[in-house]
């Protein structure tokens, strides 16, 4: 297999790679092991304090909230955490934690820790509530592992007069096929490399007569062919979104009499996912194709010892 990340890409999160010399299976193997096994840090332990407290004017607020504490601790998890990898090691692997029950695993090797406070509008505020955001976390360490300015406004919980919110909360590495929490990405698909070909030129003006443009501002006109061929993958997908404009129930599908065909390009898949942010899909990738890689090692090994 060999991957080239298509022109133009990736754009912001999302990402578009070409896949040649390979097959369906393969290019299945790589969304399954991006969805299941590219590890990335997710909040996994929450720890909520209770009581009251007071500001400096004497006014006492409770920790009271609209949600459960279930409910935000679940949309604490699904908050993207900064991720890097090469800094940190699963809860298991950290020598730190040898000899300790679970329940006491915790180090700057395989922990993020988060601190809130927060409170609701005081008695004499015109606000009635306040909404908490995950940018409103607060990192016990190094300002990169703050939650990022892309989703610092994710709602958490809103808090009514006279409540607070005061929580810690507790990042470890994982993987999505433990919860989706650690999944690094979404929409992950991939679809056989096609190629466009004008067969009616004239008849296919029924098409570019419409004067269409793709949402990357590319026109949908006979300029995106040579020789009556298109390959640009970018261009034939905006092609064939295209196409619904003159396809069944349209009232233009005998005119246009299939003026432009596509045909698959063997061996070769568009490859695309979105990452969630916190960190990058061209990192994403190139996880995923190591652990397939230390995957079939493994079993390349077993195999030879059975043998042997």
């Amino acid at each position: 297999m060999k991957a080239q990340i298509i022109e133009g890409w990736p754009k912001d999160n999302s990402i578009r790679i070409l896949l040649t010399e390979t097959n369906a299976a393969s290019a299945n193997s790589l969304r399954r092991a991006i969805l299941a096994d590219v590890p990335k840090m997710a909040i996994t332990k929450v720890r909520f304090e209770q009581g009251i407290s007071q500001d400096n004017k004497g006014e006492i607020f409770e920790s009271v909230n609209a949600l459960p504490d279930e409910v935000i601790a679940h949309r604490l998890a699904m908050v993207p955490v900064p991720t890097f990898l090469d800094e940190f090691v699963f809860p298991e692997d950290d020598p730190n934690n040898e000899n300790l029950p679970e329940d006491q695993w915790g180090s700057p090797l395989s922990q993020i820790i988060y601190h809130l406070s927060a409170r609701g509008p005081a008695s004499d505020d015109e606000e009635d509530f306040k909404t908490v955001y995950a940018g409103d976390l607060n990192v016990l360490g190094e300002t990169k592992l703050q939650i990022s300015e892309e989703h610092a406004r994710i709602p958490i919980t809103i808090l009514a007069r006279g409540h607070f919110l005061e929580l810690y909360a507790y990042a470890t590495l994982g993987r999505g096929r433990e919860h989706a929490k650690w999944c690094p990405a979404a929409a992950v698909t991939f679809q056989p490399r096609m190629k466009a070909i004008l067969a009616k030129p004239q008849k296919a003006k029924v098409l570019f007569d419409l004067n269409l443009t793709s949402h990357s501002g590319r026109v949908i006109d006979s300029k995106l062919f040579t020789k009556k061929e298109c390959t640009d993958v970018d261009a034939i997908l905006d092609l064939e979104r295209a196409m619904h404009q003159v396809g069944h129930g349209t009232g233009r599908e005998d005119a246009f009499a299939e003026a432009i065909v596509f045909e698959e390009m063997p061996g070769e898949f568009v490859f695309s996912f979105d990452s969630d942010g916190s960190f990058s899909p061209e990192a994403i990738f190139n996880k995923a194709c190591k652990e397939l890689v230390d995957r079939f090692d493994k079993i390349a090994t077993d195999l030879d010892r059975v043998l042997a």
